[in-house]
């Protein structure tokens, strides 16, 4: 059997190369990580801006479904709904395409789009069969970038790309008028309003207009806005007055506008000027009434019936109004006449009246009581009693002068005519009252008395039983009147003796009438007797027979 071999083999000798920079097994993670970085690069650069909207509820919004629009076209989508903090809203936070972010700036306002019915609209039918979904309306393009915003509860009825005039319009009273009410120019509908809202105090609404650029010259810096809504029906001193408006004001509410009249019409307003919201058209056309002249009136007689605001008139000209009835004018505490202070406006008279009565010494006001100048009440409606006082020029009225009342001039008043009537009445009832009506009843009372013996004392007689055989006599009486009578007519004996008296009374006369013809032919017949002639010759009438 060999031995083994118990030498140790020669050292390999290595084989020296230069190293490998590249290997094509990093191509595969290289390429991965670049594709990664790009889809990154894509995510990031794909995402649109993010804004934040308040709403008050989430109704008919939902998260990736609910579409962000703006003028219908989308431009994102809801991403999340969520409670906000308070508790009291949510909060809906959207993103928008890349090229939207100009969409989001201070001004830009939302409201969710969904069916809604009113009695001045009905939009978002549409959004029954598609769902509901956000509307975005962009802010002024000078805006300042903003992501947080409120939303609306109502559309607004007009967007701001729209032309036309917007306006505001501030009331004490909100009435009837409502987002969508709308506005009219002579009974045409100009504009719309946008929207109202309570001022932080509480004391004003205010309300956003808007009129439509082809109408927008119609609005002067002079021009009057009032209130056509519901059925005004009023009652004052110039009597019942009734207006309506058209059925859809009388619904919706409405407000219309025009220059008072008499006034030029001024220069075109701004955009975004604030007008005074007047509660009726009567308001609108006072607003323009500008007193610059202040008297205290004392009257004599009651002033029920006369409030403040009442008109003031001269011949029917309505140049001011009652502002104020106390006694606080009156210092002396004896005086019993009631002080009414009004306000006057001198440029309702003749130019040239308002000149003088602007002078400061009041020269016109002294030279027209002395000329007659006197302020009366008088009555401007039978039906409500309203009173108004009245300014007018007397003929020989009693001797007086303008006075002063603590800081104010005072015109002289004199009684009207139903207080004269009044007083003439009251002097009547007087007189009456100073009658001595109680001695006047008292014989009254005698009289009475007197006429009741006198009817007992009738009564008594005609229960006596000889007045009950009075009818009886009577009866009597008359039937032998009547045998009186009937011997008397045609066939009792008297008429038959009467008839026989008068033919021997005719016969008489006869006899009497041939006596005097016979002594009228011969005289002297009475002595020598008639000639007996039996053949007599007539005579020849005497003349005149």
């Amino acid at each position: 059997m060999s031995e083994p071999d118990t030498t140790s083999p020669h050292a390999a000798i290595p084989e020296l190369r230069a190293a490998q920079r590249w290997n094509i097994v990093w191509v595969v993670p290289i390429l991965a990580l670049v594709i990664g970085g790009w889809m990154i690069y894509r995510s990031v650069s794909a995402q649109g801006p993010v804004a934040y909207v308040r709403f008050s509820t989430a109704d008919g919004i939902g998260a990736e479904k609910t579409e962000v629009r703006c003028r219908s076209v989308r431009v994102g989508f809801v991403k999340e709904v969520a409670l906000a903090e308070d508790l009291k809203s949510v909060v809906v936070r959207f993103e928008l395409n890349p090229d939207s972010v100009r969409l989001l700036r201070k001004g830009t306002n939302f409201w969710v789009v969904r069916p809604r019915v009113s009695t001045t609209d009905i939009s978002g039918l549409g959004t029954l069969i598609t769902g509901a979904y956000i509307e975005l309306d962009p802010g002024p393009a000078d805006g300042e970038e903003i992501n947080h915003f409120e939303g609306l509860e109502t559309p607004l009825p007009t967007n701001r790309d729209i032309p036309g005039r917007r306006l505001v319009l501030t009331a004490e009273e909100a009435g009837s008028l409502t987002a969508g009410s709308p506005i009219y120019y002579r009974g045409f509908e100009v504009g719309r309003i946008e929207n109202r809202k309570l001022d932080p105090d509480g004391q004003r609404v205010t309300y956003d207009a808007f009129v439509s650029v082809e109408y927008s010259s119609l609005v002067k810096e002079n021009t009057r806005f009032w209130n056509t809504s519901g059925i005004d029906i009023s009652a004052g001193a110039d009597g019942f007055k009734v207006r309506t408006p058209s059925f859809q004001a009388m619904v919706s509410g409405g407000a219309t506008f025009g220059v008072p009249e008499g006034v030029a019409s001024g220069p075109p307003s701004t955009d975004g000027a604030t007008f005074t919201l007047f509660s009726d058209e009567d308001a609108a056309k006072k607003s323009n009434f500008n007193p610059t002249m202040r008297i205290v009136l004392l009257f004599d007689q009651s002033v029920r019936g006369l409030v403040k605001a009442a008109p003031v008139e001269f011949r029917g000209i309505p140049i001011g109004r009652v502002a104020d009835i106390s006694f606080d004018y009156l210092k002396a505490a004896h005086d019993s006449r009631i002080p009414v202070l009004v306000e006057i406006d001198p440029s309702l008279l003749r130019r040239e009246a308002a000149e003088k009565i602007s002078k400061p010494d009041g020269e016109f006001l002294k030279e027209a009581v002395a000329r007659g100048l006197r302020a009366a009440l008088k009555t401007g409606s039978l039906l409500t009693g309203a009173l108004f006082v009245d300014l007018d020029y007397h003929k020989d009225p009693l001797p007086a002068e303008l006075t002063q009342v603590g800081d104010f001039p005072s015109i002289p008043t004199i009684s009207s005519g139903l207080a004269q009537l009044e007083a003439k009445l009251t002097a009547i009832l007087d007189k009456v009252q100073a009658l001595p009506l109680a001695e006047t009843m008292k014989k009254i009372d005698t009289l009475a008395e007197e006429a009741t013996v006198t009817i007992a004392a009738a009564r008594k007689t005609l229960d006596s039983e000889e007045f009950a055989n009075l009818p009886a006599d009577l009866k009597n009486t008359l039937g032998a009147l009547e045998k009186s009578v009937s011997s008397v007519g045609p066939d009792g004996a008297i008429q038959g003796d009467l008839l026989r008296t008068l033919d021997e009374l005719r016969a008489a006369l006869r006899s009497i009438k041939g006596v005097t013809t016979t002594l009228e032919e011969k005289p002297n017949s009475l002595i020598f007797g008639k000639d007996k002639s039996d053949n007599p010759i007539p005579k020849a009438p005497k003349a005149g027979r």
